[in-house]
């Protein structure tokens, strides 16, 4: 009997700083990385390669990205025996023209795509032709992954038009190399996006219209084929189940995500001890700040148990010596305790004074472990400055010159985490978002309304992609409109 899977998905899409986003790794991080993925017990890699905005022709940094996933590929096989999967959307393209403006690493996804209509034969092929360019050097993948939505879908197309998409994918894998496995990546639905394109309205798609898709794809015996997503118990009822493994998208970070490390509850744990048929497959955003969770979610996949002594023995591995002041860093930022907070930021301040020699894990960290440490000091700042700024606002009666020390204070810690990694995109924190309500600002009521994914256009169509734009900026954004808050405060 195979293997059950036990995956890691490395999301490139989000342009941000090194090592925070995937998109910067070297292949030394990716070699590290893999390595503590595979210590931590992960035999399988997914990888978003974001083929879709590449240019033609593409530019060196293009050139670059493919050659290094191509290694990527290999030394997951060749030094860890792990499987490699790679994923791209259903029909994103480029805007050539906009796309080479900007590297690879810098590149804004929703501002250099475009979607092909999948009933137009002639731009598909030419999509399909490109795509076999591209993907020929990784032609050493295990399986192609390909999504039914977000980014993804065009208005009125239908179920039918998107199995020929996936069955032009198959033809396309064959000529590269046999053998390489075609997983329908399950998510909102084909048709229930297309719907959301066409009229700007979302909600995810009935299991029965999945059904639907899933027997047309099967019609066409697109061999060697899979299943991923969710839809489980549907999937299992129509005698699919056997080609599946589960994703329970966001059980160890959830993305589009500002980074901030997640620890505490079981979700991660009980999520990862209930895999599908084939296993199950997990994800982050930012990988070298969901460690807890990362290690969470595999000790549940594999059975084994996840307690307070489990947790130490994975901060010692990390960084031997320090398991105690890591995990009671974990513990502060997972809660609401500015005392427990103040109190691990002066155990880590004092640990950061020393040497630091990293353990066996130390691929997960993604380079220094100074950095590392430091990440955890200014992410308890931010915890701690928002439960002064939270106090505060809601006090009776409300003091303005502490709202505005609090709120001041609060923004100096968000920028100062925002310029460490800088990520541009979603924020969504809502005992944060509780407390600039408030604040009943007009600028950052209107910032946090952003974040709604609807925007301006002539269309229900152009209104999503609008959407879609304004959250390539959502927290500089957000940022900006608390320190304009702060001048009706003082």
């Amino acid at each position: 009997m195979p293997e059950k899977m036990i995956g890691m998905y490395v999301h490139q899409h989000w342009a941000y700083k090194h090592p925070y986003a995937a998109r910067t790794w070297t292949l030394e991080d990716w070699r590290g990385y893999a390595d503590g993925l595979h210590r931590l017990g992960y035999n399988t890699v997914m990888i978003w390669p974001v083929l879709e905005t590449v240019p033609e022709p593409p530019t060196p940094s293009d050139r670059a990205n493919i050659e290094k996933i191509a290694q990527v590929i290999d030394l997951l096989h060749n030094e860890f025996g792990m499987k490699a999967l790679l994923t791209i959307s259903p029909n994103a393209a480029a805007k050539s023209d906009v796309a080479a403006k900007y590297t690879f690493e810098e590149r804004p996804f929703f501002y250099c795509d475009f979607r092909v209509d999948p009933g137009d034969a002639v731009a598909l092929g030419r999509m399909i032709a490109w795509r076999e360019e591209l993907l020929r050097p990784l032609a050493r993948m295990d399986g192609l992954v390909i999504i039914d939505s977000d980014p993804g879908g065009y208005p009125g197309s239908t179920a039918l038009e998107f199995v020929y998409l996936l069955s032009a994918h198959r033809k396309m894998l064959d000529r590269l190399r046999p053998g390489i496995e075609l997983t329908y990546w399950i998510h909102v639905g084909w048709e229930a996006y297309c719907r959301y394109y066409a009229t700007a309205e979302f909600a995810m798609g009935p299991d029965e219209e999945i059904a639907d898709t899933v027997r047309l794809l099967a019609a066409q015996h697109p061999e060697p084929w899979g299943l991923t997503g969710g839809r489980l118990p549907a999937i299992i009822a129509m005698g699919q189940g056997g080609r599946m493994f589960s994703f329970p998208y966001g059980a160890i970070e959830g993305e589009p995500s500002f980074p901030m490390t997640n620890f505490g509850g079981d979700g991660a744990y009980n999520t990862g001890k209930s895999p599908g048929p084939r296993g199950i497959m997990g994800n982050a955003q930012t990988h070298c700040v969901q460690l807890p969770n990362t290690f969470a979610f595999a000790r549940g996949a594999q059975g084994l148990p996840c307690a307070e002594a489990d947790y130490l023995q994975f901060a010692q591995d990390l960084l031997p010596g320090h398991g105690e002041t890591i995990l009671a860093a974990w513990r502060a930022l997972s809660g609401v305790d500015a005392a427990q907070m103040a109190e691990a930021k002066s155990k880590l301040a004092a640990m950061a004074a020393g040497p630091l020699t990293p353990g066996p894990l130390k691929g997960l960290l993604l380079g220094e472990p100074q950095r590392f440490v430091n990440d955890l000091l200014m992410q308890l700042d931010l915890r701690a400055t928002l439960e002064a700024f939270h106090a505060a606002v809601f006090a009776e009666p409300l003091d303005k010159a502490q709202t505005a020390a609090s709120l001041a204070a609060f923004v100096a810690a968000a920028e100062a985490w925002q310029g460490q990694h800088g990520y541009k995109n979603n924020w969504y924190w809502p005992r944060m978002e509780e407390a600039l309500r408030k604040l009943d600002n007009k600028d950052v009521n209107k910032a946090l309304d952003a974040r709604d994914y609807t925007g301006e256009g002539s269309t229900p169509f152009e209104k999503v992609q609008s959407g879609f734009y304004q959250v390539e900026t959502y927290t500089p954004g957000l940022i900006d409109a608390m320190k304009r808050a702060l001048g009706t405060l003082r």
